[in-house]
């Protein structure tokens, strides 16, 4: 953790997470009354143990906003410091796909963050060909696409990129196929100083068990995982989830190999914690595991707007994170 960053979480976590907890539950809490509510913030303010962890942004809390041009992704970082007191970054490629190999957009990004004080973290890749394709041609053809991305990484001071080991085949083929990719795009980065890091994100990435153990046969210090709290749904229908891992035991089979963390967030209850995650569980593995890098808050949920999901869920991790000290 940058020792400006801690100096600033010690001196002001704890008053961060009253702000932000009492301005979610004066908003967002059906039934509360105003005293209520009060006591609840104090007694967030109250814990000033500091972090054991830094607190990022991941830019897919706000994709709605992105996607219906209410923001600019040049705005991002400003936004994250200005609105949320967050001062690190994680981006998703979709919100400047073309830009990839634009020195002077990714100049002005990296201008935007340095005048707000802001970490670029990493950045979140889609839609560039499946890692994990069982056909050689189109695996290696996912690779090349990557490899803007890694360069764009670079220029903008990510530790990684987050990519997916996708593919279609039964399960040890798919592993065998992603193991070659994400080793070919590992050793490219290796040169740049980049993390190549897998989240749990569908399919049979969701498997805590297959996806720490296709990292593991990888063997390269640079390839990683970011363990998301939710993304552990192998098969969705159309009713919701036919077959969900379990979401502790993937996080601890997954934190041995992780270089970020995603707080994933939909739903609270009227204390402010989330309703489908024990956060109190997963940052105790996440703290087991001698983690002490960035967590990114990531609020899917539909009910709180994404700026009073995203206070919510930075709320409850200062929270939690405080009481486990």
């Amino acid at each position: 953790m940058p020792q400006n960053r801690r100096d600033f979480l010690k001196k002001s976590a704890f008053a961060g997470a009253g702000v932000m907890a009492g301005s979610w539950f004066l908003q967002a809490c059906a039934g509360e009354n105003a005293g209520q509510t009060s006591d609840q913030a104090v007694a967030v303010a109250e814990v000033s143990t500091p972090l054991f962890f830094s607190i990022s942004l991941a830019q897919w809390s706000l994709h709605k906003e992105l996607f219906d041009g209410k923001m600019d992704n040049l705005d991002f970082p400003m936004i994250a410091q200005k609105e949320f007191g967050i001062s690190a970054v994680e981006y998703v490629n979709q919100f400047f796909k073309d830009k990839a190999q634009d020195d002077a957009y990714l100049q002005e990004l990296n201008k935007r963050a340095s005048d707000h004080g802001v970490q670029n973290v990493l950045i979140m890749i889609d839609g560039e060909g499946h890692l994990g394709a069982t056909d050689e041609a189109e695996r290696i053809k996912a690779v090349e696409n990557h490899y803007r991305w890694v360069e764009a990484a670079k220029k903008l001071g990510c530790h990684s990129i987050r990519v997916n080991a996708a593919g279609k085949g039964t399960a040890e083929e798919v592993q065998a196929a992603a193991v070659d990719g994400l080793g070919r795009l590992s050793t490219f980065a290796q040169d740049f100083g980049l993390n190549v890091i897998v989240e749990n994100h569908g399919g049979y990435s969701s498997n805590g068990e297959w996806l720490s153990g296709t990292i593991g046969q990888v063997g390269m210090d640079n390839c990683g995982t970011l363990p998301d709290f939710g993304n552990f749904c192998i098969t969705r229908g159309e009713d919701g989830c036919d077959d969900e891992y379990d979401r502790y035991l993937g996080l601890q089979q997954l934190m041995p190999f992780a270089k970020g963390v995603s707080a994933k967030s939909h739903d609270f209850d009227e204390q402010g914690n989330e309703i489908h995650t024990d956060y109190a569980k997963m940052l105790q593995l996440v703290k087991d595991a001698g983690y002490t890098g960035y967590i990114g808050v990531e609020y899917e949920g539909s009910k709180l707007s994404e700026y009073e999901g995203i206070k919510a869920t930075k709320a409850l991790l200062e929270r939690i994170g405080s009481q486990i000290g």
